[in-house]
């Protein structure tokens, strides 16, 4: 098979879905853990109990484990491009904790007699490539015969105890920070129906494979008091779980949100993925959105493959958090909204 061939592959074309749109919508989610126990081992930092990015467990007084792993379907068509995204999304769950990979394990799903061995080849390419830029090692993994493509990594990190960063954290007064744009799920949608141009998706694709290692640093700092990616549920699902593990009130201000301009186009124009108005749909009893016109509802809940950061900053802290990730490639990186004393939930002006 030539590389010609494989270019001709679309991969979206194998699957039903894409990205973290695969995602289970939220409530039934939380239908299927309903009842299951929560783990009591006093060593397990973080578990499930807070919707949280990773599993974090205590080795010692100067280290934990920060083990997650994040898989799904094609979200693009090209093979290495689809590798890349996939790998950089599963390592953003351990920056997000403040974490430092130290190696990757493949989780590999093919119809390995339906794709060509050489785009097979490509996908895991692409997440070898990102691994590299990362510094870890992909060491292994599992594959399986599957019906639709899947591809992702397992992903383990260390960080020292006092500087992990949860999603539940956030203080009232806390400036909300987001340091990627929105609209990935709207342009994928888009790139599905032939309608994205080719500097659209090479604009969305540096998006999606820009690594989330300032998290790195930013746990670092005692004025970050909290930190999330932004993946399937979009940015009101993980803003309304940072709202409900802190029991606070959080007001986002949509002017103030970095979106795509793409995608604000795409999405007046009503070209937004299913899996957007299922969040809607899934957390919109808890939102307060009055006067916010569909398609931007829509836009605030759009599924993010290999989304931006979300953090809850002292005010004091918002300068340097601010010049650290403009510094290092995140010029979208902008203040959004604040948490405040009040029932969980978002408030939107």
């Amino acid at each position: 098979m030539k590389m010609s061939e494989v270019s001709m592959v679309r991969l979206t074309e194998y699957s039903h879905g894409g990205g973290c749109g695969c995602k289970i919508a939220p409530a039934q989610l939380q239908e299927i853990l309903r009842g299951l126990p929560l783990p009591l081992d006093p060593q397990l930092l973080v578990g499930t109990e807070t919707k949280d990015d990773a599993a974090v467990y205590r080795l010692n007084d100067q280290q934990a484990l920060v083990l997650t792993t994040d898989f799904f379907m094609p979200i693009v068509d090209d093979p290495v491009d689809f590798g890349q995204i996939a790998a950089t999304n599963a390592l953003s769950d351990v920056y997000a904790m403040g974490g430092t990979p130290i190696l990757a394990l493949a989780v590999l799903g093919m119809p390995i007699n339906v794709l060509p061995m050489t785009a097979i080849q490509g996908i895991m390419q692409g997440g070898q490539q990102v691994c590299q830029r990362a510094g870890i090692p992909l060491a292994g993994g599992h594959s399986i015969d599957a019906p639709e493509p899947i591809f992702g990594l397992v992903v383990a990190g260390l960080v020292h105890p006092d500087q992990l960063r949860r999603n539940s954290t956030a203080r009232a007064g806390d400036q909300l920070i987001l340091t990627k744009p929105l609209g990935i799920g709207v342009m994928t949608t888009a790139l599905k129906k032939n309608q994205l141009t080719a500097p659209a998706y090479a604009e969305v694709l540096s998006v999606m494979t820009l690594l989330n290692r300032p998290g790195i640093e930013l746990a670092a700092l005692a004025g970050v008091h909290a930190m999330t990616d932004v993946t399937g549920f979009g940015l009101l699902g993980h803003l309304l779980a940072m709202a409900q593990g802190a029991r606070m009130t959080a007001t986002l201000e949509r002017a103030a949100v970095p979106m795509l301009e793409t995608a604000r186009e795409l999405a007046q124009a009503g070209i937004f993925p299913g899996a957007a108005r299922r969040n809607w749909e899934g957390y919109s009893p808890q939102i307060h959105a009055v006067n916010v016109p569909e398609w931007e509802r829509f836009l605030l809940a759009d599924p993010q493959t290999s989304g931006g950061l979300l953090l809850a900053v002292e005010p004091e802290t918002v300068p340097a958090v601010l010049e650290l990730l403009h510094r290092t490639g995140f010029p979208w990186a902008s203040v959004i909204g604040r948490c405040e004393r009040g029932e969980p939930g978002i408030r939107v002006t």
